[in-house]
């Protein structure tokens, strides 16, 4: 099956690039960017299929249950911007891309000097006979790293000044997802890729990863009344993540926000961050109403405010 997927994908991305992008570059005289024209495509057509997943399931449902009214339209259509930006650049990608690049020469160093790098088939050999139990390690671990690094966004104030934007939604759908600061982007790519690069996960099978990691992240966001049932205890809901950006609960207390998880909300449960109530509350920062602070409306304005708050200027 994962394999049956992985053909398919490169058979699409084959078909874009030597239809589109290949007779470009050549008419364009840039024949030396063939390579990097294809990595390019994987990206692109990547995104393309990411953003048809979450609009032809997620659009129709929110609709059908919605957990609020949305009240100002003008901020979905921000986010819709965010998405576009986010996943037709893939930043998750591009940074393990690149960094798979970097060390490559690394890489081939080592195995001269008889040094082979590990990975988790190298411990788990019987596990990785199959490709789907193989992929969900991959998942499992990349998800425990992204609920420490969402522990840290809000736990680290500087950082928090960056994440803060995304919090600052008062009107979540699963366009949400993607309402991030550039900087946040950047280092969350950063860390997924190293993660990534870290257990070995083959090139071949992060867009997988990031694909399946992604989806649940958007239908957590999505404006839905929905909370999975007794399957709550083991994914991340559109209830279970809308306490997360509750205002008051998603980033105050002891622990700084609960509900933290990405994919699965067992981490939660056993980091002793959980908070299961059978509430669909308001989203947004407090300050916003105690202290009337503006995190932006339109893309650039979010941006540059965030840069503000980062510098202590706003």
């Amino acid at each position: 099956m994962i394999d049956t997927v992985s053909q398919y994908f490169e058979t699409l991305v084959g078909a874009v690039f030597s239809s589109v992008v290949e007779p470009t570059l050549f008419s364009l005289g840039l024949m030396s960017w063939v390579e990097r024209g294809f990595e390019g495509t994987a990206f692109f057509v990547g995104g393309i299929l990411q953003i048809l997943a979450v609009v032809l399931l997620l659009w129709p449902l929110e609709k059908l249950m919605p957990a609020q009214r949305i009240d100002n339209p003008s901020n979905v259509r921000t986010d819709v911007i965010f998405t576009l930006v986010n996943k037709l650049g893939l930043l998750p990608l591009v940074a393990f891309a690149l960094m798979f690049l970097a060390l490559t020469p690394l890489d081939s160093w080592l195995r001269l000097q008889g040094y082979a790098p590990w990975s988790l088939e190298d411990f788990l050999p019987g596990l990785f006979a199959s490709p789907a139990i193989n992929l969900l390690l991959y998942i499992l671990i990349i998800d425990l790293g992204e609920y420490w690094r969402h522990r840290l966004q809000h736990r680290i104030q500087w950082w928090w000044q960056l994440h803060s934007l995304h919090h600052a939604q008062r009107d979540m759908t699963f366009w949400t997802d993607d309402r991030n600061h550039i900087l946040d982007e950047i280092l969350g790519a950063l860390w997924i890729a190293t993660i990534a690069l870290v257990i070995g996960v083959p090139p071949q099978q992060f867009p997988l990863v990031l694909f399946a990691t992604k989806f649940i992240e958007s239908l957590s966001h999505a404006n839905l009344r929905w909370n999975f049932g007794v399957l709550k205890f083991v994914l991340v809901s559109p209830q279970f993540h809308r306490v997360h950006h509750a205002i008051g609960i998603g980033h105050e207390g002891d622990t700084q926000g609960k509900n933290f998880a990405v994919v699965f909300s067992f981490w939660d449960k056993l980091f002793a961050t959980a908070d299961f109530r059978d509430t669909y509350p308001a989203t947004g920062v407090r300050d916003q109403i105690t202290a009337d602070r503006n995190y932006g409306t339109y893309f650039w304005e979010t941006q540059w405010l965030g840069f503000k708050r980062l510098l202590g200027r706003a």
